[in-house]
């Protein structure tokens, strides 16, 4: 079964109860996207704040987005409404990283949990109604299974390319090391290989077909049943290549403090340009 679904598959589902929608707008430089959820979302979505919710805060050294702890995870999960057995939709308005953040936590927590290929603009695209409401629903008793098992530490990012594939799946010119906006130190993991999240998207921002995944992919050694890793810029767009790489078949790790963790943290080394060094 496909990790991802249709607007109209989506528009299909919303009369089942047992389905439950939430709305995971968010960006770097606009963290909270309430704003823009109340402005229109799928009818019955609840707006999930990403950075307090799918995630924690702490030192610099952990990271822009650490995991949260199961607790935290599952005390957000009920105030959405999810009770056990339910399905959860995930959509945003920034190519699916959002979503894709939800999806990789809670998949990892025992929910039936997909994206909404597209996320708002394909909703609106299809010409389906907009709500404007901040949804508030009855709290549900969804009960998590521990998080973490698909997620890899710095140490072991920093040995993973000894064993297997570890993906820089940032901008090229990130990776290259021309440009940082957000961390302090320019350039990338040495050994790392780029292979940029856009890739495997359309100019809709939807996902594309399965056999040029696969070629994206293979392009650098990656296949079933080879060890790989990703990492970002602090754990979010890594979460969208796991989700991508599901889909095809390849299980991938996170490396979920990716550059922002390891620029704040000393000693570690940094390679630029276009080559893994």
């Amino acid at each position: 079964m496909s990790n991802f679904v249709s607007a109209a598959e989506l528009h299909d589902l919303l009369s089942d109860p047992s389905v439950r929608v939430i709305d995971v707008r968010w960006s770097l430089d606009r963290p909270d996207g309430h704003g823009e959820y109340l402005s229109g979302h799928v009818p019955g979505a609840v707006f999930v704040p990403l950075h307090t919710e799918l995630a924690t805060h702490g030192d610099a050294a952990e990271g822009r987005h650490p995991l949260p702890s199961v607790e935290k995870l599952q005390a957000a999960a009920r105030r959405w409404g999810v009770t056990q057995g339910n399905t959860v939709i995930a959509y945003d308005d920034s190519k699916g990283l959002g979503a894709a953040r939800a999806w990789w936590l809670l998949r990892q927590a025992g929910v039936d949990v997909r994206v909404l290929d597209g996320g708002i603009r394909a909703w609106k695209a299809a010409g389906f109604e907009l709500a404007t409401d901040d949804v508030v629903v009855e709290e549900g008793d969804v009960v998590l299974e521990q998080i973490g098992e698909d997620a890899i530490s710095i140490d072991e990012a920093a040995a993973f390319p000894e064993s297997g594939i570890l993906l820089d799946v940032r901008a090229a010119e990130r990776y290259r090391g021309e440009t940082e906006p957000y961390d302090p130190v320019a350039g990338h993991i040495p050994s790392a290989l780029n292979v940029p999240m856009a890739a495997h998207l359309d100019a809709d921002g939807k996902i594309l077909d399965a056999d040029t995944l696969r070629q994206t992919f293979a392009s650098v050694g990656v296949a079933p049943g080879i060890p790989v890793a990703a990492y970002c810029g602090s754990g979010v767009t890594a979460a969208h290549t796991a989700l991508v790489a599901d889909e095809v078949g390849i299980a991938l790790k996170v490396y979920p403090g990716s550059w922002s963790q390891w620029s704040n943290t000393p000693g570690r080394p940094v390679a630029t340009g276009d080559q893994p060094g």
